[in-house]
């Protein structure tokens, strides 16, 4: 038992170290998502080592009779599929606020309301790194808010653009 322990505990080493590449300082850009709101994104991202950074999203909608804001950070672990192709996975959590209009369809009869809300989150995704400094993804980030109006989950399917630098 100890020997298959050590054997996998050194092919899991060996894994690792042979997918580390190196990743972008940092990368602003934007995420063009669609959820059930927030459908653009400024998008920030910076490596923390070599196959993990921090990803931080500022989303704001004005929408038909609400509008708000969200942030979310998400930490993620990359890894190296071929060349430029990497794939991720990462969670994280979020806040923001929601005001919301009498004349809302979803809420008729209703008076004026805002509300202030908490979100946990997941994310995985492919992404391509060109030789100039451009990123592109593509990935899923499920959400689960905790909140009275925006209660439930919600799923956002996203294509991010990058700077890196």
């Amino acid at each position: 038992m100890k020997k298959l322990f050590f054997t996998v505990v050194i092919g899991l080493g060996f894994l690792l170290q042979s997918n580390a590449q190196q990743i972008s300082k940092n990368a602003i850009g934007i995420r063009l998502g669609d959820g059930d709101g927030f459908g653009t994104e400024i998008s920030y991202q910076r490596g923390l080592g070599d196959n993990n950074r921090l990803e931080i999203d500022l989303g704001y909608e004005d929408g038909d009779g609400f509008d708000g804001f969200k942030a979310t950070g998400i930490y993620q672990w990359l890894w190296n599929i071929e060349g430029g192709f990497n794939w991720y996975a990462g969670a994280g959590g979020g806040l923001g606020s929601i005001s919301i209009d009498d004349d809302f369809r979803r809420r008729a009869g209703f008076d004026d309301d805002s509300e202030f809300f908490l979100l946990a989150a997941g994310q995985v995704g492919i992404e391509y790194n060109f030789d100039f400094p451009l990123l592109i993804s593509l990935d899923v980030r499920p959400e689960f808010y905790f909140g009275d109006f925006r209660d439930g989950n919600d799923l956002d399917v996203a294509l991010g653009m990058r700077y890196r630098f």
